[in-house]
């Protein structure tokens, strides 16, 4: 992983990312991001919808797990794996939701917080 790396009081840290204390702070995403369906324009507003959307895809669910949803394609390799509490979705799930479903589903500002 590229960027600034510190190292401070034993913990390793990125010096560029965020301070934990926004961070999804009472269920807000950071920099309030949304994944939002392309062609539809739909916003993925829980798995209910991400699950619809990947299915038509050609994704499957795979293997059950009590801490992660994770999804499949049968013709590749690729596999999507996000927190089971949609609430715990983070950045980095989204970008590998949309690195994986690419001009399909991509990650958009949000509404300001109220």
């Amino acid at each position: 992983m590229s960027g600034v790396w510190v190292f401070e009081d034993g913990i390793v840290r990125r010096a560029d990312s965020d301070p934990p204390s926004g961070a999804g702070a009472g269920g807000s995403r950071p920099n309030n991001k949304v994944l939002v369906h392309v062609p539809s324009g739909e916003v993925v507003t829980s798995y209910d919808v991400l699950e619809r959307r990947l299915r038509e895809l050609g994704w499957e669910r795979y293997l059950y797990d009590p801490c992660l949803l994770q999804f499949h394609q049968r013709s590749t390799v690729h596999l999507i794996t996000v927190p089971r509490d949609f609430a715990r979705l983070k950045l980095v799930h989204m970008y590998d939701v949309v690195v994986k479903t690419r001009n399909v589903i991509e990650v958009r500002d949000g509404a300001p917080p109220a």
